[in-house]
């Protein structure tokens, strides 16, 4: 069991303390849960604008003339199409058929045009670390910059709104997916991109964390007039989750292949990766299980590691993730299944407690945003 002085903390700890913050151990930090609630939280991002102090996560540069090699050679998507200010989803897969970590890449254009920023979770900085470095034959320089930087999330339609005063450049001209280095009002130059984990638009600000608490004031006074809310991890879980976004550890893990959790489309195989053939032959083959959504016909919660049964009881399934979705009023989740039964409308039935609740599998997303 952890304790709190144990833990890694942010930049802003007592900024959430002093917020009323609910703190919990996660990933090896001291990080926010909830602040008026998870549903209240859930809803200003969906509908308003929401905070999150994210600063949890790891950042790793890449640099130097090999650093698009090794990056290839890590990653399964591929980066070679990245143009300067691209941002790209992808993961790394082990030797084994299963993901060391999902993560995203920047390229970016800072001093050299061979820059690449590496945003990886939290809990697996260490072991991504050390995985990378164990494969860098390519000569790229690598630095950790994690323990150095913070990153605040601005999540939701109003998040432009929040933001643009703070900002020289036009924000609403920022595609999805995109990044650049700019000056934040009262603060410095920051590294802001337009990627999102909650389906509700918006941006993150990458800071160095001497100048966290100022980009978080400055935010949260821009935010005001929009209703800002400063929102924890729990909403930022039952956000994802509506979006049927993975999560490390619960819904993708060293056991999980990126083919059966949905994400061949971030592995390309134009390029050789580690473990590529392998993962290309189970693309061809077809997997014995799926990564899928489903909600529950019956009344219930499902979660994180409940069993999936058939009508007679026997288990075929778990649940990776599961919730009550704030926005759709049900309860909703993800697990993997045989694949015969991947297709939505299949029956399934969840072990709540001992009891098989009916359940449907549905198509991802769970919520989609009005038009």
């Amino acid at each position: 069991m952890e304790t709190h002085t144990e833990l890694k903390t942010t930049a802003l700890r007592h900024v959430h303390e002093a917020l009323g913050a609910k703190m919990v151990p996660f990933a090896g930090f001291l990080m926010p849960v909830q602040y008026s609630g998870v549903t209240d939280e859930h809803l200003a991002v969906r509908n308003g604008v929401g905070l999150f102090d994210v600063s949890h996560m790891g950042e790793f540069l890449v640099r130097g003339p090999g650093a698009l090699d090794l990056i290839q050679r890590v990653t399964s998507n591929d980066a070679s199409k990245l143009t300067v200010g691209k941002v790209q989803y992808s993961c790394l897969p082990n030797d084994t058929g299963g993901i060391v970590d999902d993560l995203l890449v920047y390229r970016m254009q800072h001093q050299d045009d061979h820059h690449y920023v590496l945003v990886v979770n939290a809990g697996n900085i260490a072991k991504d670390w050390n995985w990378i470095n164990a494969h860098n034959t390519f000569d790229a320089a690598l630095e950790d910059i994690s323990d150095h930087m913070g990153l605040l999330a601005v999540q939701g339609p109003k998040a432009t709104a929040t933001l643009q005063g703070l900002f020289e450049v036009d924000l609403s001209a920022m595609a999805y997916y995109t990044a650049q280095y700019a000056e934040m009002k009262g603060v410095g130059l920051v590294l802001i991109s337009a990627t999102g984990y909650t389906g509700a638009g918006g941006f993150e600000v990458y800071v160095p964390n001497p100048l966290a608490e100022k980009a978080w004031n400055a935010i949260m006074a821009a935010g005001a007039a929009h209703g800002i809310k400063p929102c924890g991890l729990a909403a930022r879980d039952t956000l994802r989750l509506e979006m049927g976004f993975c999560l490390y550890g619960n819904d993708i893990d060293d056991s999980t292949s990126p083919i059966e959790a949905g994400l061949g489309w971030i592995t390309k195989f134009t390029k050789d990766f580690i473990h590529s053939a392998a993962l290309k032959a189970q693309k061809d083959s077809g997997t014995a299980r799926r990564l899928v959504g489903f909600e529950l016909v019956d009344r219930g919660i499902p979660r994180h590691g409940h069993s999936v049964v058939d009508a007679t009881g026997a288990v075929i399934g778990t649940v990776t993730s599961g919730t009550h979705s704030p926005s759709l009023q049900k309860a909703i989740g993800l697990a993997y299944v045989p694949t015969a039964l991947a297709a939505p409308g299949s029956e399934l039935f969840i072990d709540v407690r001992g009891k098989a609740l009916r359940a449907q599998v549905v198509a991802l997303p769970f919520y989609k945003a009005p038009a």
